[in-house]
């Protein structure tokens, strides 16, 4: 037998971790001497150990290799850890790849301006969403403010009819696969409190109807503040880092309006509302994404 510091050169290991696998009863002396409290070990236990530090360096935890070599696992059982530990570290390196990626397209974009992006685009989920909305194909985009402007007045004066306040937040809602100026499949909507709905009003059919935008589980966005007629900027800025990043769109683009309910009917006077300073608006501008 040999001495805890001889195996522990034998093995290298430490004693420290020695002791601390016994305190954990992963990895117990072959004896204890009750006298001088020393501990002995034998090359017999040399397997037992190597499987242990083979273990950890996969990355499962003490207490997973405890049960792993403490039980007599059936080959099956045992492969099937291994590839569910094999997956995980797939999906580490995946998200590292990821954050690589976006390293890298920063690099690029610091080295094209010469400067940091005015906007940071982030990835989040989001909840599903309860809306009052009306939807409209737009015939042209110049078309776009008497438009808009009179989708918001028929929302905001469907909920006045129906004694339904209004929640946060405002949204516009582009439906399109595709960039076109011709042909906009867009809705305007806003959030409402669903439990306060009638159910008679619950799927009729309407110019102004209800339901629930879905969740999305990879949304990218851009929050960007300034003028109301340059949001186009902002639209590119967020396909730019989607292209640089490896994503496509996975959805309908969503324009959301920050700019407050401290007033009533903001897009209901979208292009004359005094109220508004459209030329310091805030909007965040979102897109479900995918790899």
């Amino acid at each position: 037998m040999l001495r805890i510091g001889d195996f522990s050169r034998l093995a290298q290991v430490s004693v420290r971790t020695l002791r601390y696998y016994e305190e954990m009863a992963l990895f117990q002396p072959l004896k204890v001497d009750r006298f001088t409290d020393y501990r002995y070990y034998s090359v017999d236990q040399l397997p037992r150990l190597n499987r242990i530090l083979a273990l950890k360096d996969l990355g499962f935890s003490l207490t997973q290799i405890k049960d792993l070599v403490d039980k007599d696992l059936t080959v099956v059982e045992l492969r099937a850890m291994l590839t569910l530990r094999q997956a995980e570290i797939e999906q580490q390196v995946q998200a590292g790849l990821t954050k690589l990626t976006q390293v890298e397209a920063r690099l690029r974009q610091i080295e094209r301006e010469g400067k940091l992006a005015d906007y940071e685009v982030v990835l989040k989920r989001v909840e599903p969403q309860f809306v009052a909305a009306a939807r409209q194909i737009l015939p042209d985009l110049t078309d776009m403010i008497p438009y808009r402007s009179r989708m918001y007045a028929d929302v905001y004066t469907w909920l006045k009819q129906h004694r339904l306040k209004a929640g946060e937040p405002e949204m516009a809602i582009y439906h399109n696969a595709e960039y076109t100026e011709q042909a906009i499949d867009m809705e305007m909507a806003v959030a409402i409190d669903q439990a306060a709905i009638p159910s008679t009003l619950m799927g009729a059919n309407e110019q102004v109807y209800c339901h629930e935008l879905p969740a999305v589980q990879t949304m990218a966005s851009l929050t960007r503040h300034g003028k109301m007629c340059e949001i186009g900027q902002g639209v590119i800025e967020l396909f730019t880092w989607m292209g640089e990043n490896g994503y496509a769109a996975d959805g309908p683009y969503r324009e959301i309006h920050l700019f407050g309910r401290e007033f009533e009917q903001v897009g209901a006077v979208w292009d004359c509302n005094p109220k508004v300073d459209f030329d310091a608006v805030v909007i965040e501008l979102q897109i479900p994404v995918k790899r």
